[in-house]
């Protein structure tokens, strides 16, 4: 029954692996695997793979990196691969209807939460960022819109409150894995009922940008301490100290009345960092300074001083 399908399978970032993975070792027969170009990545600017193209290979499977999903070529490159169906995680690139058309059976994808809600590229930290009890993974058609096609499978899981955006997508890249197994066998038996997406429910989570990662103390604490895991690890939550960015991995809300201005921080004692904000105070407990060392915030104050009355963000 595995060798039903033959698929080709398109993604790009570490959130695609599993699901390549999965499908090898469920027997399934990729005919070829589309991954974006290598891109020049770190401070000295080397070319480096995406890392689906560095499971495929290893996998030994055909991998090809267009430029451009609009093209001719790729169309009939596709076309040559007589695939059943596409499956299509975290490609980065928009499908024309001329390439979801191709595949005999379906161009199915893999989205990181519970469609209709968070639409869109940044679902799982929008997700942490906006304080939910609950994401998941969601298995659907493709069609011309963003993430608006009939929802096949989906699968709850829930987000706890150490969540990160780092941990929760780590979580949810294996449960599209598992999903994605499901929703073929669904498919080999005939048991498919997709159901349309209710649009007036739908939410969009934009892509995130490194600017918007900056703290505002003016909102509840709360929203601030799931701003911070949802930031986590990037683009990082930041404030300033004068000129001095300071990146902000780990805090917890401090109940507090004082009437100090947000950003302003108050009296703790001398191993912690008290801020407060719109509402309540929050506790730093995890910090980088202008060193570039992550550090416990008792490390972090060995060497920096922070007295009460220091205003952050300015």
């Amino acid at each position: 029954m595995s060798k039903t399908f033959r698929i080709v399978f398109m993604g790009t970032p570490d959130f695609a692996v599993p699901a390549l993975e999965s499908l090898h070792r469920n027997g399934y027969d990729v005919a070829l695997v589309v991954t974006q170009p290598d891109r020049p990545k770190g401070r000295g600017r080397k070319l480096l793979p995406p890392p689906v193209k560095t499971s495929a290979l290893s996998l030994g499977y055909e991998t090809i990196q267009p430029e451009s999903v609009k093209t001719p070529e790729f169309a009939e490159r596709l076309r040559q691969t007589d695939a059943d169906i596409f499956v299509v995680v975290a490609f980065g690139h928009i499908l024309p209807k001329s390439v979801l058309d191709i595949p005999k059976t379906a161009a199915i994808n893999i989205h990181a939460s519970l469609l209709p809600k968070y639409r869109g590229p940044a679902p799982i930290q929008r997700a942490v960022i906006n304080g939910e009890k609950e994401s998941g993974v969601t298995t659907m058609f493709m069609d011309k819109g963003l993430d608006t096609g009939d929802i096949l499978l989906s699968e709850p899981l829930e987000i706890t409150e150490d969540d990160t955006a780092g941990s929760l997508h780590d979580r949810l890249s294996i449960l599209g894995a598992d999903l994605l197994i499901k929703t073929l066998k669904a498919f080999a038996e005939n048991t498919i009922q997709p159901v349309t997406q209710n649009h007036e429910q739908a939410t969009y989570a934009p892509m995130l940008k490194k600017e918007d990662g900056r703290i505002d103390w003016t909102k509840p604490a709360r929203n601030i301490e799931t701003f911070i895991r949802g930031m986590n690890p990037w683009p990082g939550a930041f404030t300033f100290h004068g000129d001095k960015g300071l990146k902000i991995f780990r805090a917890k809300v401090i109940p507090s009345s004082s009437g100090e201005s947000p950003g302003t921080v108050i009296k703790s004692f001398p191993d912690e960092l008290y801020v407060m904000t719109g509402e309540h105070a929050l506790s730093v407990l995890e910090i980088q300074g202008a060193s570039g060392k992550r550090l416990n915030i008792r490390d972090f104050l060995r060497g920096y001083n922070m007295p009460p009355g220091t205003v952050l963000g300015m």
